[in-house]
């Protein structure tokens, strides 16, 4: 790797010092484009410090004193783009913007671009955007939200940041963080753009643009003609980009810095009046391979190497200089001699800095503790409905519109969630009370929902986005993992995307049912840091949880999975027909469920059987504990609520006194959190008899076969009574009833 560096820079040199500079690619002058040569001066400063980090990144990574990084040789043309926008104008890049990240920070005094990136390349604790968790090119006053690598994920939010825009300009927002006037940048290469998370992106914003909906976001391509070692076809991305309905298409030669400064200005233009999208298409070139130890070689022939080299930007920025008559090559050399000092001074005294050794350290921001904000109590006698006896759907409607009026910022959308009110009812009136603004229908396109929740949560807003059924959401997950999950851990907790993802799913819906549509795996969700998941199992609870879920995210800048089961939606009744015990007044419950408390039904802890499960299966195992009790076994059920992070510390208390333990559990018996919960258990020293039940590892077919792979209540039934029959000895109703609560029977 340091040989490679090296012979990129000597490179650099010896064509300068030899006087083989490439011929222009632009006949534009900089007085054309409004740069005089101070400017340019500065453009180059910054181009040239860039490359330096590059080069001196991977000198040190030979040494194991940096680690795996993606340079920004061959891109510097993006310092232009930076010098044209605002500093805050929001701009999510991908890894090779060094150089407009250097370039930006002159819009701030007493920045220190050198020393702050130097220390993420070193992976120092004291790198202030990651905090030295990863080497990440971002900034909080700058307006860098940081970017790791996952290919194009981020264009999704940046539809959703530059949607945000006109809409807290039109809903008045009191806590927007963009101007009205602003613009989005989103950078990504031209490999990235054929990504099917690039392409969703991208048509988002047609689609908006289409609709005459203002969206002042700009793409930037950076294409090197390359990826890793895969060629982009000549041609391709102009011609795939060029004739998009709703897209204005602009280019410019990213090897020329005037050309770059004159194509950025004239999408500026465009962008910031009309409050449309743009695709901007720079020309660039990749040196010193893909990132670490690529060897070019290995799939370029050396010919194409060194051509590359002859059109390097900062080559070409030289021969500009020269032109203007007002340095010449000794100046150039000098100025490239003295910021290459600068940063191998820099670079060494950064990676000296100490690292994070501590895994508490580490893990801190994953649950960030953000503006302290009370949970509002707002005006229920608003809709007569929160007065009546209402099923879960409803109930869900009518507290999102409790917290919609208490917080002006939330807003909600998805699929159909607007004049339709849902496809299960559950945002139903929403629209009509808040109007299109705050309620809105967006296009089929799980990615582009979830992108806009994380992009307007950069605006201020509070996001309930809805999934409309739990099996698509793997369609775009990597937009809540790698996307949502990781921003405050990538920054430090500087940055977050507090919102609420509302999930239709699980199984036993009748009628209407299928795999796509009973989907029974939340696997997907369970091993993400810092993400909470949350299941109701009736009306009541649902308001209760989804209060405290706002709560969560506007307080703690928390995102929540609400797990909304389909099957309960609409039910009314308990154990028999009328009993209406399914139901609840919103008015009559002024309470939320406090985060980490699981909910205990039935007798007291000291009893037979404690039943521990969620969602339809809670439903289903409290209509069983009415007939185990039947059958003089002492049963209690225990909902979870909280599926991740599990609540341990509540179920250890409210399990203290059960004989037996059954753990209920409607999802896959692999990857389920039954296999969670008995090692949990287990680990925490419970000795009692315990088995769990799952359903099948099978998808759910539709109609009565459904049934074939789904545990049932006579499942449960069968598994409870078989655990108790292994007890020694029954306990005595009639004499334990006042025992203490927090005694532990003894089962051996």
């Amino acid at each position: 790797m340091a040989g490679q560096a090296k012979k990129a820079k000597d490179s650099f040199r010896a064509l300068l010092t030899k006087q083989q500079l490439p011929e222009p690619v632009s006949s534009l002058a900089p007085s054309d484009v409004g740069l005089g040569v101070s400017d340019l001066v500065q453009l180059f400063e910054s181009q040239v410090t860039s490359r330096c980090l590059d080069l001196v990144s991977r000198a040190l990574a030979s040494a194991g004193k940096t680690f795996y990084s993606i340079g920004s040789a061959g891109h510097e043309g993006s310092a232009a783009v930076a010098r044209v926008f605002r500093k805050n104008d929001l701009a999510f890049l991908h890894y090779r913007s060094g150089a407009f990240l250097i370039e930006r920070a002159r819009k701030v005094a007493g920045y220190t671009p050198i020393w702050d990136m130097a220390l993420s390349f070193g992976a120092c604790a004291e790198d202030p955007i990651s905090g030295g968790r990863h080497k990440v090119i971002g900034s909080k006053s700058l307006f860098i939200p940081p970017q790791t690598s996952t290919i194009a994920s981020h264009l999704p939010k940046a539809v959703g940041a530059a949607f945000s825009v006109p809409l807290s300009c039109a809903l008045r927002a009191k806590n927007k963080e963009l101007d009205d006037d602003g613009v989005v940048l989103c950078s990504f290469g031209d490999a990235s753009a054929n990504h099917s998370t690039a392409q969703g992106a991208i048509n988002a914003a047609c689609w908006t643009s289409f609709r005459k909906l203002p969206l002042p976001l700009i793409f930037v391509c950076e294409d090197n003609g390359i990826g890793i070692s895969v060629r982009t076809p000549n041609g391709w991305i102009k011609s795939s980009f060029e004739n998009r309905p709703g897209l204005k298409y602009f280019s410019g030669d990213g090897r020329d810095i005037v050309d770059v400064f004159n194509a950025a200005n004239i999408t500026n233009d465009f962008v910031r009046n009309r409050k449309k999208p743009a695709f901007l298409h720079l020309r660039t070139v990749r040196l010193m391979g893909h990132a670490g130890s690529d060897l070019e070689t290995v799939y370029r022939k050396r010919d194409e190497i060194e051509a590359e080299e002859r059109q390097d930007p900062l080559l070409h920025t030289a021969r500009r200089l020269i032109e203007t008559g007002m340095l010449s090559i000794e100046d150039i050399q000098a100025i490239y001699s003295r910021i290459s000092a600068q940063v191998d001074h820099v670079m060494h005294e950064a990676c000296s800095r100490p690292c994070l050794t501590a895994a508490s350290e580490i893990m801190a921001p994953i649950a960030p503790r953000g503006k302290k904000d009370a949970l509002v109590e707002s005006d229920l006698s608003l809709d007569r409905d929160a007065q009546k006896p209402q099923h879960m759907s409803r109930i869900i409607s009518l507290t999102l519109a409790e917290q919609m009026t208490a917080k002006p910022n939330i807003i909600v959308f998805g699929e159909d969630v607007g004049r339709r009110g849902g496809v299960y009812g559950a945002t139903v009136k929403l629209q009509q009370q808040f109007g299109p603004g705050r309620v809105f229908d967006t296009l089929l396109d799980e990615q582009t929902i979830l992108g806009t929740a994380i992009g307007a949560a950069h605006n201020g807003f509070l996001p309930i986005p809805e999934i409309q059924f739990l099996a698509y959401v793997h369609n775009a997950e990597d937009q809540i993992r790698g996307e949502a999950a990781t921003l405050s851990f990538f920054s430090n907790g500087q940055y977050t995307n507090p919102m609420i993802i509302r999930i239709a799913g699980l199984g036993y819906q009748k009628g209407f049912g299928g795999h796509f549509h009973n989907d029974n795996s939340i696997a997907v969700f369970r091993d993400i840091p810092g993400l909470i998941v949350v299941c109701p199992s009736h009306a009541a609870d649902a308001a209760r949880l989804m209060r405290e879920a706002v709560k969560l995210a506007a307080v703690d800048q928390r995102i929540i999975v609400f797990i909304e089961p389909i099957a309960l939606y609409g039910m009314k009744d308990l154990h028999e027909f009328g009993d209406g015990a399914m139901l609840a007044c919103l008015s009559d419950i002024d309470d939320a469920a406090p985060f980490g408390e699981v909910l205990a039904e039935g007798g007291k802890r000291r009893c037979d059987l404690s039943i521990i499960s969620y969602g339809n299966g809670a439903y289903m195992a409290r209509r069983c504990a009415k007939r185990l009790e039947a059958s003089e076994i002492s049963t209690r059920v225990v909902d979870l609520r909280w599926l991740s992070p599990l609540p341990m510390e509540s179920l250890m208390d409210e399990i203290s006194g059960a004989r037996s333990i059954l753990i209920v559990d409607e999802c896959r018996k692999t990857g389920s959190m039954a296999e969670e919960l008995y090692t949990r258990l287990r680990e925490n020293d419970i000795s009692q008899p315990m088995q769990r039940i799952n359903s099948d590892d099978s998808f759910i077919p539709l109609g009565p076969a459904a049934n074939q792979v789904l545990i049932s209540e006579e499942d449960i039934e069968t598994a409870a009574k078989a655990l108790v029959a292994t007890l020694p000895g029954r306990l005595d109703q009639s004499k334990s009833k006042h025992a203490p609560h927090d005694k532990i029977v003894d089962v051996l």
